[in-house]
């Protein structure tokens, strides 16, 4: 399966990045041995935070948080690694914060999204296009990911973000294009079929036999006390410690039940899939998509860019179309993107009023983006469009972040800032 392949190229990748901070936090020891974790130049836990105030820098920023929030939900990739970029290079955030801020603006546009994709049927079944069981499925591992990367994002010094930032970006970009281009093809040679078919279906004084007309490719348009929590200390612990097991007994539920049903069909020799994916239930293919959903939530806490860059391209690996993994990804980055801005906000990693009003700014364009995009793949018959989107947006996140975040870093090298891990405590 080439989603294993890829998989595995991500472990590896991120594996010798990490590795590789032990051998330099271990030459900062030698040099910067009493000023570890306390010195001044550590810009990594330095929060900027500027004013709320009507200028050109928030006029921008809310024509590339709309526009970035549109082709984000319709990809099924929340769009965080455009609002990073836009929120440290435009607005003046410190890295950090401006992940939490992002979290704030995908938890916004998904929430409009799903609330959009409620009204919309299914493309060729009479059923929702979300596929609740897979979202049930991957929903608790990528919320404990989540838990996991959100406190990464303290830990990890900011070189090492940037390069598995380009690490996932590059490589789920290059796989959703060539994914987009397979489809294209075959969406292709289907329109050129359904045309002769058509052709053959007129008399000879061109009278139409019969209706032909058919189903499109996509669906018609229907006409806190919690603050006072204190980092690291006994019931944040608690908190943190309890999404384990809530998280492993729901995905072993939603595992079971479909395992189950699957075993049953093919004991009967029912062929058809239990939901949109078109692979077998086997156990092996069950804990690999739970360690896809711990690695998506993880890569969204750490990065701010939402699970949906590792979830999006893998609904559509495993068989799913690409308007059902798109809602799909969405609904599950409703709920996994509250988590995070939750876990932010009780580190105090954002301010509330510039989160709110991007967050509006998503909302809206959460639901006009849907409308749009989909308005125009009805005309084309091309759902392709869709996957198209999502690599185009993930390869713009992968420029954007990657050169700001070599930019930043090689600043970095040059005033002798500490690049290795920070303690996750004292960073707060």
């Amino acid at each position: 399966m080439a989603t294993r392949g890829f998989l595995l190229y991500l472990l590896s990748g991120f594996s010798v990045a990490i590795l590789s901070v032990l051998f330099i936090n271990k030459n900062n020891n030698m040099y910067h041995n009493s000023t570890l974790l306390h010195s001044p130049n550590v810009s990594s836990v330095d929060k900027d935070w500027p004013e709320l105030e009507l200028n050109w820098r928030l006029v921008l920023a809310t024509v590339i948080g709309f526009l970035g929030s549109a082709c984000g939900t319709v990809g099924g990739v929340g769009g965080g690694g455009i609002f990073v970029p836009m929120l440290t290079l435009i607005v003046g955030f410190d890295t950090k914060s401006a992940a939490a801020i992002s979290k704030c603006m995908i938890m916004g546009a998904s929430a409009s999204s799903v609330w959009y994709n409620l009204r919309v049927p299914h493309p060729t079944k009479e059923v929702p296009i979300i596929d609740y069981d897979l979202a049930l499925l991957f929903q608790p591992m990528l919320m404990l990911g989540i838990t996991v990367g959100v406190a990464l994002s303290v830990v990890f010094p900011y070189w090492l973000i940037t390069v598995l930032i380009i690490i996932l970006f590059l490589s789920t970009s290059s796989r959703s294009f060539y994914k987009a281009t397979e489809m294209w093809k075959e969406e292709t040679i289907l329109k050129k079929e359904l045309t002769r078919q058509q052709e053959t279906l007129v008399n000879s004084r061109g009278e139409l036999l019969i209706d032909a007309e058919y189903e499109p490719l996509v669906p018609r348009e229907e006409k806190s006390e919690l603050n006072d929590l204190v980092v690291c200390s006994t019931w944040y612990w608690v908190l943190f410690c309890l999404q384990l097991p809530i998280a492993v007994l729901v995905f072993g539920y939603e595992a079971t039940k479909l395992y189950k049903e699957h075993k049953k069909r093919m004991s009967t020799g029912n062929r058809e899939a239990i939901c949109e994916a078109s692979i077998q239930w086997s156990p092996l293919n069950i804990a690999f998509c739970a360690l896809c959903g711990i690695l998506g939530g993880t890569v969204g806490g750490l990065l701010g860019s939402g699970g949906g860059f590792i979830l999006g391209p893998l609904l559509l690996e495993i068989g799913v179309i690409p308007q059902v993994a798109s809602a799909t990804a969405t609904f599950v980055m409703m709920f996994s993107s509250s988590l995070s801005v939750v876990e932010f906000y009780l580190l105090k990693r954002f301010p509330i009023p510039y989160a709110l009003y991007l967050m509006g700014v998503s909302i809206l364009a959460g639901f006009w983006g849907q409308y749009f995009v989909r308005k125009l793949i009805t005309i084309l018959k091309r759902a392709s469009l869709i996957v198209f989107i999502l690599s185009g947006v993930i390869f713009a996140s992968a420029l954007t972040m990657g050169v700001i975040g070599i930019d930043t870093s090689i600043q970095m090298i040059h005033n002798h800032e500490f690049m290795g891990f920070l303690d996750f405590c004292s960073s707060q």
